[in-house]
């Protein structure tokens, strides 16, 4: 593995925690944005169309920003990677969640996505052979998942209902996360991430949103400060993903996604903070940080 100050667990922990405070950020822009652009709860088409401008934004910043540092405009290489990673990681994986967040609960669908955690953990052991998978590596992740379940739980109500549109979507779109992280491990040893990142977000970006327009979707009431979020909100894309890829590249995928588990943490805390949902945050919040954190320390634990 090549030596990185990206390889070094504390640095990978930091940075991987930004990750996560951003991505727990955008549950609550995601909220605020519906409410700004008149997008109600059911209507998946202008969803799919909020997302894809949001992704083909996020797409446009992760070249510009490349391009930048290279001095020169990059330019998509290897299409068949782009076009891989970005049928996974944007189109599949969004495509299905939004069609299944639709058709079941939030409980739910946060528990279902924190499950793709062990679907990376399966699929870059035993399918694309990138590691070993261990003991501690499953105890560890079987922690941090026990955390996920307490934080979305406590205090509601968990049916076990189960629908194919429902519960069956947001698990096909945590499967197609894990390949995501699997297949950006697998092409990263040979091409640029920045580059992969930033074009396969415009491109899935572009796809999404023309299956938005497609099927009757639209953004209305557009002002100043709707701009201002989606912006962010790219931004929140473009640098949590591609930040994550850098990761993946130095470390191996267990150790980097098992602090995917901090998301609805972060998620539950910004919330409190931004939109004053007094019953996203208590003890439980406390008791899931500790479980997040220990599994954490368990998968990355490294004798001396």
């Amino acid at each position: 593995m090549n030596k990185n100050i990206l390889s070094k667990t504390p640095v990978m922990i930091l940075v991987a925690m930004f990750c996560c405070l951003l991505w727990g950020s955008a549950f609550s822009c995601i909220k605020i944005g519906y409410k700004m652009f008149n997008i109600s709860g059911n209507d998946i088409s202008s969803q799919i169309l909020f997302a894809g401008i949001r992704f083909t934004l996020a797409g446009i910043m992760v070249i510009v920003f490349g391009s930048l540092i290279a001095r020169k405009m990059i330019w998509p290489s290897k299409p068949h990677y782009i076009a891989v990673q970005s049928l996974f990681q944007t189109v599949i994986q969004y495509l299905f969640f939004y069609v299944g967040l639709a058709h079941t609960t939030g409980v739910k669908s946060s528990i279902i996505t924190g499950a793709g955690t062990f679907f990376t953990l399966l699929v870059c052991t035993l399918l694309f052979k990138q590691e070993k998978l261990t003991g501690k590596k499953f105890i560890g992740t079987l922690v941090g998942f026990a955390g996920l379940i307490i934080v979305n739980i406590s205090g509601k109500s968990l049916d076990l209902d189960i629908s194919f549109m429902g519960e069956g979507f947001i698990l096909i779109a945590a499967f197609s996360g894990a390949m995501a992280q699997a297949y950006i491990k697998k092409f990263s040893k040979n091409t640029d991430v920045v580059m992969l990142s930033g074009y396969q977000f415009f491109f899935g970006g572009i796809v999404m949103a023309l299956v938005g327009l497609a099927t009757s979707g639209h953004i209305s009431c557009v002002n100043p400060a709707g701009v201002a979020l989606i912006i962010y909100m790219g931004f929140i894309s473009a640098a949590a993903y591609t930040l994550w890829g850098l990761l993946l590249k130095y470390n191996n995928v267990s150790s980097v996604a098992t602090c995917k588990f901090m998301n609805p943490i972060f998620g539950a805390l910004i919330s409190y903070i931004v939109l004053n949902e007094t019953d996203s945050i208590g003890l439980q919040v406390i008791v899931a940080l500790a479980l997040v954190s220990l599994g954490i320390y368990i998968v990355n634990y490294k004798k001396d």
